[in-house]
C-alpha cells in the first residue's frame, strides 16, 4: 500500500453566507459539539470590526486565544476570495502559536448569496442559509448554495413561526445542489448538531488521509456597490495554497 501524503497543515473550513443567517452561532456550534476531541481555532472577517470574534470569546466555546479576527477594511468578500493574503497569514499564525491544530474555521463577513471562498484559503466550505430567509431561497441557486461542500439550512427550530415546510426548503436545495450534502440544522437539535459533527469528522478524516480535494464553488456573480461600482470577482491572478 503506497504511503499516504503527509498533512502539514490543519483542515481549513470556510462558513460563508448572508448577514443574520447565524454563521457564528454555527461555528459555536461545531465548537461545542467538537472541542473535547479536537484542536481548533476560529478566524472571523468583518470590515471594520471584530464583533463576530467578541460574541465567539463571550460565548465561551474555546479559549479567547483561539479566536482572531481579521478586519478586511473592504467588501467581506474581498479578503475569501480575491486577494486572501491577510486570512492565510491569520491562519499560519494561529496554527503555530497553538500547534497542533486540527481544523480552523473561517468565518467570511456576511454578505450575499453568491460569496464563495477561494480553495487557495480553505480546503472545504459551508454555506448557511436560514429559515426566517425565507423557504424559496434554496431554489435560487448561487455558487454558494449549489457547489459548497455542505448547505446548512439554519434555525429550524424558527420555521413555525415563519411559515416555512423546513422538509420542502431541503428538497429544493438538494436539487439545487445536485445532490450534495444538506443538514436542517437547529443548535438546540441534539440529532442536527450530531449530523453537523459527524460532517465535520468526516471532512477531517478525508483531508487526513490525503483523499479529500479543495474544490472551488466558482466566481461570484458581477455585482454593484452603492458608490456605482462595479465587482467582477473573476480571477486576476492565481493563488498557491499555503502549507
Amino acid at each position: 500500500m503506497p504511503d499516504l501524503p503527509e498533512v502539514s497543515r490543519p483542515l481549513r473550513l470556510g462558513v460563508a453566507g448572508p448577514v443574520g443567517v447565524g454563521k457564528s452561532s454555527l461555528i459555536a456550534t461545531i465548537c461545542r459539539a467538537l472541542a473535547d476531541e479536537l484542536e481548533i481555532g476560529v478566524i472571523t472577517n468583518d470590515i471594520y470590526t471584530d464583533e463576530d470574534a467578541r460574541f465567539l470569546r463571550s460565548a465561551g466555546v474555546l479559549e479567547p486565544e483561539r479566536i482572531r479576527a481579521v478586519e478586511t477594511g473592504a467588501c467581506p468578500h474581498t479578503a475569501i476570495r480575491d486577494d486572501v493574503t491577510a486570512n492565510l497569514l491569520a491562519a499560519e499564525d494561529l496554527a503555530d502559536d497553538f500547534a497542533p491544530l486540527d481544523l480552523v474555521v473561517i468565518e467570511s463577513g456576511g454578505d450575499n448569496l453568491t460569496a464563495t471562498f477561494s480553495p487557495a484559503l480553505v480546503d472545504a466550505q459551508i454555506f448557511v442559509l436560514d429559515v426566517a430567509g425565507g423557504g424559496d431561497v434554496a431554489r435560487k441557486g448561487g455558487p454558494g448554495i449549489g457547489r459548497a461542500d455542505l448547505l446548512v439550512v439554519n434555525k429550524t427550530d424558527l420555521a413555525p413561526y415563519v411559515g416555512v415546510d423546513v422538509d420542502q426548503m431541503v428538497h429544493d436545495a438538494t436539487i439545487a445542489r445536485d445532490g450534495r450534502a444538506v443538514i436542517a440544522l437547529s443548535r438546540t437539535d441534539e440529532t442536527s448538531v450530531a449530523a453537523l459533527r459527524a460532517w465535520v469528522l468526516g471532512v477531517l478524516g478525508h483531508y487526513r488521509d490525503g483523499v479529500h480535494v479543495a474544490q472551488d464553488p466558482g466566481p461570484m456573480a458581477p455585482h454593484f456597490h452603492a458608490d456605482g461600482e462595479e465587482h467582477s470577482h473573476e480571477h486576476e491572478h492565481g493563488h498557491g495554497h499555503a502549507h
